[in-house]
């Protein structure tokens, strides 16, 4: 079993930048395919990115492809999601999430363990 924690969220200003951390304990994180996922207030969780167990894969939902790129360290336990020009439609919790399964999946039914979340707020 994982544990996870993700950090660096917080409030920014359009366009500008924010980096996501999900650092795992328990378990050696290589072990599993990693997603972010987000849920805004009065919306269904979505999809925000996936990355395979070496990092040789990644996967992106179009409302964010080319505007943040996600990324894993695995001799730190840790995944990343680099977030640039920010949208005010961007605001919601993000979440991480570990999948046991070596394929990428865009349903967060398919994952297996998650983190609390953190916040990110966008102000226009």
């Amino acid at each position: 079993q994982v544990q996870l924690v993700e950090s660096g969220g917080g409030l920014v200003q359009a366009g500008g930048s924010l980096r996501l951390s999900c650092a795992a304990s328990g378990r050696t994180l290589s072990s599993y395919t990693m997603g972010w996922f987000r849920l805004a207030p009065g919306k269904e969780r979505e999809f925000v990115a996936a990355i395979s167990r070496s990092g040789g894969f990644t996967y992106y939902a179009d409302s964010v492809k080319g505007r943040f790129t996600i990324s894993r360290d695995n001799a730190k336990n840790t995944v990343y999601l680099q977030m640039n020009s920010l949208k005010s439609e961007d605001t919601a919790v993000y979440y991480c999430a570990a999948r046991i399964d070596p394929y990428g999946s865009r349903s967060g039914a398919a994952y297996d363990y998650w983190g609390q979340g953190t916040q990110v707020t966008v102000s226009s």
